[in-house]
């Protein structure tokens, strides 16, 4: 292949990705009322360089889908239903719902490293907000889970927001978010509805 036809076919695939995989992985299962909405903790990172918006319907009411919702969190919680391997030391995530687990207050931590260091809850609203952030170096990070009733289930929306530093280690934190954080979420949102769906069976 001659270093234009490369040249095309990268610039090809990019526009490609811009255009059509990049909106729709960005609001994933989400209506464009939802990933347009405003949200709790959207104030967390203003100006945000990334903001996705994904949901997913559950055919299960909302007080039986938030105790999976509180027990997320890497290592020494639940896990947090997506791949294990990658974002729980290979941990299986919890297939039950664990008691002890339950007392989530604001300020309490959810790991996504096991130094013990991820999510800080901002605020927590049973059976229907959680927003958490993230306070890094490399950038800050919110997330809200929102659950409503829809129908005799629920809506679960998730946004993510992030806003990087303008440092080589912000913006390569920022390709990591653009990149990855779809695969895990769409996962994460799949488990959390097989496992609500399972347990209301």
């Amino acid at each position: 292949m001659t270093v234009r036809r490369t040249t095309a076919a990268l610039v090809a695939g990019a526009a490609a990705y811009l255009l059509l995989i990049r909106p729709w992985q960005l609001r994933w299962g989400a209506t464009r009322e939802e990933a347009r909405a405003p949200m709790p903790g959207d104030e967390i990172a203003p100006r945000a360089h990334l903001q996705a918006t994904r949901a997913i319907t559950i055919d299960a009411p909302p007080k039986e889908v938030w105790p999976w919702l509180v027990q997320m969190g890497g290592y020494t919680r639940a896990g947090w239903y997506s791949y294990d391997r990658i974002d729980n030391a290979g941990r299986p995530s919890a297939g039950r719902i664990v008691p002890e687990l339950q007392d989530l207050q604001v300020g309490d931590v959810m790991p996504t490293a096991p130094d013990g260091s991820g999510f800080t809850v901002e605020r927590i609203d049973p059976p229907s907000t959680l927003v958490l952030s993230i306070h890094a170096y490399e950038g800050t990070v919110s997330c809200c889970v929102t659950l409503r009733e829809s129908g005799d289930g629920s809506r679960l929306v998730l946004r993510l927001r992030v806003r990087a530093r303008p440092t080589l280690r912000g913006l390569a934190f920022l390709a990591l978010m653009e990149t990855g954080d779809f695969v895990m979420m769409r996962k994460q949102l799949l488990t959390i509805r097989a496992r609500a769906e399972g347990a209301a069976s």
